[in-house]
């Protein structure tokens, strides 16, 4: 193709992308931001992730399937340890949870916070000690709740004056004094999607600080004191997911020790520590552009030690709670081609061998994803298309927009980086569609960590 006639196309292909999605020079590169440390290219133009060509993964597990760059999982628990130096990280496990993750994150240093009975179950079968754990959740139920307490687990973070019931209840019953966290919705609103944002006032989480006097955030932090069952070990916050801006991060902090300062004057009693959440956002696409850990530290020790200089508090011992910042980018998804099908010249759809079953997030957030062709080089210049599902919705889209090679056929693999995070755990059986596995690789070798579930698994359930 002539150059004039390249740039026209490339001019008509931009025109019909969203704004931010540029035709690529290159449809083989790699952004780096986007893929585990361990990704790259061999001389064949074959993805490699942990030293292992996808065409070896999907020959040995098949596809759909989730690789794990073990490696690169572990780099980024040290890069926020060292990130956030004296700080207490607790990976969110409800971003991916399984036994082999929790022994990752447990051998890094990490904390792990749980939000089910489901997941302090794989936490405990995994081997975490539990006074490393936190227990979230809005609504723990009362068996959930003494089987925290009955494995000793280090803190529960509550969020209603029914659960403080509940606790204060059974440790009584069990002559224990569990260390507990007051969950405050400080009234921020974060620059994520509303479905993420949590610290809002209007949503089901946590205690308000709206009032006068503190509002019930300061009533509960009152009652635990007086009570004297539990111990108040500090105050938590978290304002939403899949966010670049720390602005949100300093009107939360500011807000909550304005709490903090009002026990003290109040109460005579500062509770020595303080959890500032999660949230911290990854890099889906070109759009993306996230800080890395050791700025979110400097950032957040920044800001924390700011207020309490200036409202003469002492500088609680800090928490923070990152899961997509860890294991987003250490995942990719590896898919199979099934059909591509022009639509009229708007654009080509790739239809693959998974869906919105084993990534939900684009048809329930609008997440915006990236794709590569995985299984060989190519030659052809870029095509606008779309990476949709087997389900029968036309919301089961993959990726939204993306530009892949024009001689895309049936057959070749595609891998969607950055689906370590929300997929795998929010993943379903719509159409009766087994989930995929996980697939961990480290140093040329591949593991299954989770396996792939089968036709006989669905059966199993269906008792009728």
């Amino acid at each position: 193709m002539r150059a004039h006639e390249a740039g026209a196309l490339h001019a008509d292909l931009g025109r019909r992308a969203p704004a931010w999605l540029r035709p690529p020079t290159d449809v083989n590169a790699l952004l780096p931001p986007l893929w585990p440390a361990t990704a790259g290219r061999g001389g064949d133009g074959v993805l490699t992730a942990g030293g292992v060509p996808v065409t070896e993964l999907a020959a040995a597990h098949g596809t759909p399937a989730y690789v794990l760059d073990e490696a690169d999982l572990r780099t980024r628990c040290r890069e926020f340890v060292a990130g956030f130096p004296g700080v207490d990280v607790f990976y969110a496990g409800k971003a991916f949870l399984c036994k082999a993750v929790v022994r990752i994150i447990a051998e890094e240093g990490l904390g792990l916070d749980v939000c089910t009975g489901g997941e302090l179950a794989t936490a405990l079968a995994a081997g975490m000690p539990p006074d490393r754990i936190g227990f979230h959740g809005n609504n723990k139920s009362t068996a959930e709740l003494a089987r925290a307490l009955d494995a000793g687990v280090g803190r529960i973070i509550v969020d209603s004056s029914a659960e403080i019931d509940r606790l204060t209840g059974l440790a009584r019953q069990r002559g224990v004094r569990p260390r507990v966290l007051v969950r405050v919705t400080v009234g921020v609103e974060a620059h994520t999607h509303e479905y993420i944002a949590t610290a809002h006032e209007d949503q089901k989480f946590g205690f308000s600080l709206a009032g006068g006097t503190g509002g019930s955030a300061f009533d509960a932090a009152a009652r635990i004191l007086a009570d004297g069952v539990l111990e108040l070990a500090g105050l938590h916050s978290h304002i939403g997911s899949q966010i670049f801006d720390s602005s949100g991060f300093e009107v939360s902090a500011r807000r909550v020790l304005g709490l903090q300062a009002r026990l003290r004057d109040t109460l005579r009693v500062e509770p020595p520590e303080l959890d500032l959440g999660g949230g911290f956002g990854i890099a889906y696409t070109t759009q993306d552009d996230p800080a890395p850990p050791a700025e979110l530290g400097k950032q957040l020790l920044t800001i924390v030690e700011d207020e309490c200089r200036a409202l003469r508090l002492a500088v609680p011992r800090l928490a923070v709670e990152p899961g997509r910042a860890i294991v987003g980018p250490a995942m990719f998804t590896l898919y199979r081609v099934g059909t591509v099908k022009d639509v009229d010249g708007i654009r080509s759809y790739v239809s693959v061998d998974g869906g919105m079953s084993d990534n939900i997030r684009t048809a329930l957030y609008d997440a915006a994803y990236s794709a590569t062709l995985a299984s060989r080089a190519s030659s052809a210049g870029p095509m606008l298309a779309r990476v949709v599902g087997k389900h029968c919705e036309a919301g089961d889209i993959v990726v939204a927009d993306e530009f892949l090679p024009a001689d895309l056929r049936p057959g070749d693999l595609l891998a969607v980086p950055g689906t370590g995070a929300y997929c795998r755990s929010m993943a379903s059986n719509y159409n009766h569609v087994p989930r995929p596995p996980v697939v961990a690789v480290a140093g040329g070798r591949s593991r299954v960590i989770v396996r792939r579930e089968t036709e006989a698994d669905l059966l199993a359930l269906d008792v009728g």
